[in-house]
């Protein structure tokens, strides 16, 4: 017979919503960084292909 789980508690739901909280903020502050550095040209590990510029002559 299926018997319910102990009830988690509060502290413990507070510590891992805020463990899930900073992990997706680390990433948001890195994305952010990478595009920074990317549309100012100092990305070293990325790269983006630039588009050629046809010259009239």
């Amino acid at each position: 017979m299926a018997v319910p789980k102990k009830r988690t508690s509060m502290s413990k739901k507070h510590i891992r919503r805020n463990l899930w909280k900073k992990k997706g903020s680390l990433a948001a502050v890195k994305a952010f960084s990478l595009a920074q550095s990317i549309s100012t040209g100092q990305s070293k590990s990325f790269f983006v292909a630039q588009k050629k510029v046809l010259e009239k002559s």
